[in-house]
């Protein structure tokens, strides 16, 4: 197959092609609504130390206990609104919200945001980004 096979392909569907890029871009668009935009691991961590803030693990106590964030508060994702209590005072400060890829996190911010914390965070692509990037993690 070569180039010129796919530029006929695309001359020949482009309602469906326009269809395919506009639902992309709609996706992209709603994800990035969701909880704002993203932290990468760094930014994350640079603004926590700036600001005091916090790391908050929304996956399960057992994926917590394998490896996290050092000093991150785990509190799971179905568990976020009943315990809101234990980050009251952290409603002014940064909050980044982490899961294992970053997809759950978006949930758990908007519930932050939703409930007063203002400078509440996703950290893009969760924990998976943090090992790729081979950033320390405890078990402790």
């Amino acid at each position: 197959m070569s180039f010129s096979h796919f530029l006929i392909f695309i001359s020949e569907q482009w309602v469906l092609v326009f269809a395919l890029l506009l639902s992309l871009n709609l996706l992209l668009f709603t994800e990035s609504r969701k909880a704002g935009p993203a932290l990468s691991p760094q930014q994350a961590i640079n603004l926590t130390n700036r600001e005091g803030g916090i790391f908050l693990d929304v996956r399960d106590a057992k994926e917590y206990k394998r490896a996290h964030i050092s000093e991150a508060v785990n509190i799971p994702a179905a568990n976020l609104l009943g315990r809101l209590g234990e980050l009251e005072n952290y409603k002014d400060k940064p909050v980044i919200a982490v899961c294992r890829m970053g997809t759950n996190a978006s949930a758990a911010v908007k519930q932050l945001k939703a409930n007063g914390f203002s400078q509440a965070h996703r950290m893009a692509g969760g924990m998976m980004n943090w090992d790729e990037q081979r950033l320390p993690v405890t078990n402790k």
